[in-house]
């Protein structure tokens, strides 16, 4: 958590240096620049990731990260995962635990047709009450 404030406290300052930027809150410079914070980065890398995993996009095991939750019919998308359960401290911030709370978010209309619309709807999900830094 510390040093994602440090990092994050790099963009808030160089953004503040930009001409015509000083006089504007960091919230408000990132809205004008369309940036993004480094959490929120973050979480969108973790989330393709995750999509490439899901998907045979990259050559790594699903089953070695992941197991599919059973379907709902409920609520959700048909990709939902299971939540494997840390025993320790330490795995609970292994990729496969910290993504899939995210990925079970994703509403049921979320299209997974392919990795660039992937890419582009989740610019348009509001990830907000997971961030720790707003």
């Amino acid at each position: 958590m510390c040093d994602i404030r440090r990092v994050e406290s790099v963009q808030r300052k160089f953004t503040k240096r930009l001409p015509g930027y000083r006089d504007f809150s960091y919230a408000d410079r990132r809205k004008l620049l369309k940036l993004d914070t480094l959490e929120q980065r973050r979480l969108k890398f973790d989330l393709v990731m995750c999509y490439k995993i899901v998907f045979g996009l990259v050559k790594l095991e699903f089953s070695e990260f992941f197991v599919t939750a059973p379907v709902t019919i409920t609520r959700g998308h048909l990709y939902r995962l299971f939540v494997n359960l840390a025993r320790h401290n330490v795995r609970k911030d292994f990729f496969a635990n910290r993504v899939v709370k995210y990925w079970n978010y994703l509403p049921a209309d979320f299209n997974f047709s392919s990795i660039n619309c992937f890419k582009r709807n989740l610019n348009k999900i509001d990830f907000t009450d997971f961030l720790t830094i707003q």
